[in-house]
């Protein structure tokens, strides 16, 4: 319990930042419209393509004995194609409604 207590010390500042974060996070989604979201979503589902360099470069510079990064980082990475490509889909799938049918 006292590692806890110590940790908790330790990290207070960033414990802060991350309920504000959270905080934050529920105002701004709370008010988009709801026609917005289709949109922001599939945009923020596409900026995940971070997670894939991320998880690439975490896979490249892991040691080959250690098994636990290699296994979250193809993970992440196949995790994060599949967010990317859902969005590009939701995205299509969208501007889809906007043309005009022949």
């Amino acid at each position: 319990m006292e590692q806890i207590l110590n940790w908790v010390t330790e990290n207070q500042q960033i414990i802060y930042v991350v309920v504000l974060m959270i905080f934050v996070g529920i105002e701004v989604i709370g008010r988009v419209p709801s026609v917005l979201h289709t949109p922001l979503m599939s945009g923020a589902n596409a900026i995940h393509g971070v997670v894939i360099i991320g998880a690439i470069i975490v896979m490249g510079k892991a040691d080959p004995d250690n098994y636990l990064a290699l296994t979250l980082g193809f993970f992440a990475v196949v995790l994060g194609m599949v967010n990317v490509v859902g969005g590009f889909v939701v995205t299509d799938r969208m501007l889809e409604m906007f043309k005009k049918k022949k």
